[in-house]
């Protein structure tokens, strides 16, 4: 994000971290037989909302895993609350999308080799 302040960068790679275990625990079972990694999170100046960015491989599995993330969201807060609650006073909605600059860079790769 544009202007994005110290504190929401270092508020968003704490989250970035705290989920990524998170949702390792949960295992790759949880997720379809998936890889989902936490590759970035931006947060709003009022540190209210975050966008979480996970990368799935498989990609073709992206939209059935990002289904079953969303469905474990309430989980995944309440997780992720008790591991922030010391550093923030309320803990961030959570909202989820494919990063999906994995699969463009593999395309331009592809592109480049014909």
């Amino acid at each position: 994000m544009e202007g994005e302040s110290t504190r929401q960068q270092k508020v968003g790679k704490q989250i970035q971290r705290d989920l990524a275990e998170i949702i390792q625990g949960k295992g790759m079972a949880s997720f379809g037989g998936a890889m989902v990694t936490v590759t970035s999170v931006k947060v709003s100046p009022d540190l209210a909302l975050a966008k979480v960015y996970l990368s799935i491989f498989p990609s073709a599995k992206a939209q059935d895993v990002l289904k079953l993330v969303n469905a474990a969201s309430r989980y995944i807060r309440g997780e992720l609350g008790k591991r922030i609650s010391k550093q923030l006073r309320i803990v961030p909605e959570l909202l989820y999308y494919v990063d999906d600059s994995l699969d463009y860079v593999e395309r331009i790769d592809e592109l480049l080799k014909k």
